[in-house]
């Protein structure tokens, strides 16, 4: 622990970060390994495996389990050494980037997960876009080395070209594919060897002292043992050594390398974490909010809906941003002002949730409700604070929708703006015409909407293509707005929370609009703000 750190013990102990990965780096079993690890599971699933253990458990929803994608972000809690770890495991497939987007404004710190024979990929480049838009420390795990992978330097280079980071080893490779031995621990001199025959056995670890130390002969061959003293020698002279404050500022990555399925080096990756990740931050709202302020303060970053398809609930998951939380405080929900009994807060080990009874400055709990809380809600002990930075972000792909049976029109209605709560999708009631235009990011969603409208609602539907392609946020005097809703009818919809929207398939008609209405905005984000 850091000696310095001037939070009370509780809060100081507390890591709240999220895994982000192109997807198949290996991101869901990395995530199932930290749970084994911390106690939580007793076997890890993985995403590939037969029958029981193919149900990974950070992995809830049914398309979920059925594809072997994480499409919606799940929050753990669990204990690991004297550290209480905050996992957000966040949707690998780029159709899901605005939820992962949202997910990263409630952590303190980021794991990114490469594999080691792709290297940098198209989507983690634009997650660690967003990370560095937010200054967040990272730990970079090269995956999948008892694979073919790419040389070391090689995948260094790789990351401090594409990502413009240094990158400081944390450890070392000995040998890849079916010559991978283990690692070289650079931070505490150790050998430390993977064990092939059980799978969630941890394998052992040697002190040594140095590269010199006549013990690495009993355990590596000659020509492994040249080939790491001599690479090593180099990355001392290449590469940055680690520095802790330059890793805090988001300047320099520590990498570690390893084969989640192995449960090997995961165990080094989360005592990185531990000992040099960052503590719970000071988080930006009207003001800024230290977690050790004494009065509770939280905000939603994320809302899932029946979460167990038995209760219709909602739960929305809370990143506490400072105080210490007890199980029964009334909060005031700042949005409308009123007093919320939170009686039966949740603490999630991915699809099992036990009851709150305390939580800290950093942790993440889930609040069932029916419906009031919202992405960007603040909640607070009185105090109407307004947080920043969540943002909302314009679809890229609008499709309408209707329900194939027309007498169910009404649960359609329901549904859909459920979801629109939730953040899943953006849902537009046109001025003209019935029915609604279903916005999203990536097509995916079309399909995932539709199946959990099938199996949570028992409601078939279908999406068509519509006229629109774009959606603008529509801002400015009030008077304004209202004349160019009255002279566009045919273009104009409201969202989810009765803002107006100009819908078009032009950027000819955007960039007239902000001719003929210069005092009026059109965005393509929206701040969740209340």
């Amino acid at each position: 622990m850091n000696q310095t750190s001037s939070l009370p013990p509780e809060i100081a102990r507390r890591r709240t970060f999220a895994i982000i990965s192109h997807p198949d780096a290996g991101k869901t079993t990395l995530t199932e390994k930290f749970l084994l690890f911390g106690g939580a599971i007793q076997m890890a699933g993985q995403v590939r495996a037969k029958g029981e253990a193919r149900r990974t458990r950070s992995d809830f929803m049914k398309m979920e389990q059925d594809r072997g994608i994480s499409v919606s972000a799940s929050a753990m809690s669990f204990d690991f050494r004297r550290y209480r770890f905050n996992l957000v495991d966040t949707p690998g497939h780029s159709d899901f980037s605005e939820d992962t987007y949202r997910t990263l404004t409630a952590v303190d710190a980021a794991i990114m997960v490469i594999d080691g024979a792709k290297g940098v990929e198209s989507q983690t480049r634009k997650l660690f876009e967003v990370c560095r838009l937010r200054d967040l420390p990272i730990l970079t795990f090269c995956n999948k080395m008892d694979r073919e992978s790419r040389d070391t330097f090689e995948i260094i280079d790789e990351i401090q070209e594409n990502l413009a980071i240094d990158v400081a080893p944390a450890s070392w490779p000995i040998g890849m594919g079916r010559d991978f031995l283990g690692c070289y621990d650079i931070l505490h001199d150790r050998l430390e060897l993977m064990d092939r025959a059980d799978r969630n056995r941890v394998a052992e670890s040697i002190k040594i002292n140095g590269l010199d130390d006549p013990e690495l002969e009993k355990h590596i061959p000659a020509g492994q043992l040249a080939k790491l003293r001599e690479e090593l020698e180099m990355a001392r002279e290449l590469l940055p050594a680690f520095d802790r404050q330059s890793f805090l500022e988001g300047h320099l990555t520590p990498i570690w390398f390893g084969s989640a399925i192995n449960s090997f080096g995961v165990k080094e990756l989360m005592d990185g974490m531990g000992e040099h990740g960052p503590e719970p931050q000071p988080q930006h709202a009207d003001r800024t909010i230290r977690p050790e302020e004494p009065t509770v303060t939280g905000f939603v970053f994320k809302v899932q809906a029946n979460m167990d398809p038995k209760h219709r609930d909602r739960v929305a998951f809370v990143r506490l941003a400072s105080g210490h939380f007890e199980r029964g405080m009334k909060l005031t929900h700042v949005r409308s002002k009123k007093q919320m009994a939170v009686t039966n807060p949740v603490l999630f080990l991915a699809a099992d949730r036990e009851l709150a009874e305390e939580a800290w400055a950093g942790d993440i709990i889930g609040i069932p409700n029916h419906g009031q809380l919202r992405i960007g809600d603040a909640l607070t002990e009185g105090e109407l604070l307004r947080f920043t930075g969540i943002p909302s972000f314009a679809p890229e792909l609008l499709q309408t929708v209707r329900a194939l049976d027309p007498l169910k029109a009404k649960h359609l209605d329901k549904a859909l703006l459920q979801f629109a709560e939730e953040g899943a999708a953006k849902v537009f009631k046109p001025m003209i015409g019935s029915g609604f235009i279903v916005g999203v990011v990536g097509s995916l969603q079309f399909e995932v909407l539709a199946s959990r409208i099938e199996l949570e609602y028992g409601l078939p539907v279908r999406f068509e293509s519509s006229q629109f392609t774009s959606a603008r946020w529509v801002s400015g005097p009030k008077q304004e707005v209202e004349r160019l809703v009255n002279i566009n009818k045919q273009h104009i919809a409201t969202d989810s929370d009765g803002d107006a929207v100009f819908l078009t398939r032009l950027q000819w008609d955007i960039d007239r609009i902000q001719r003929d209405f210069p005092e009026l905005k059109l965005t393509a984000t929206k701040e969740m703000m209340v």
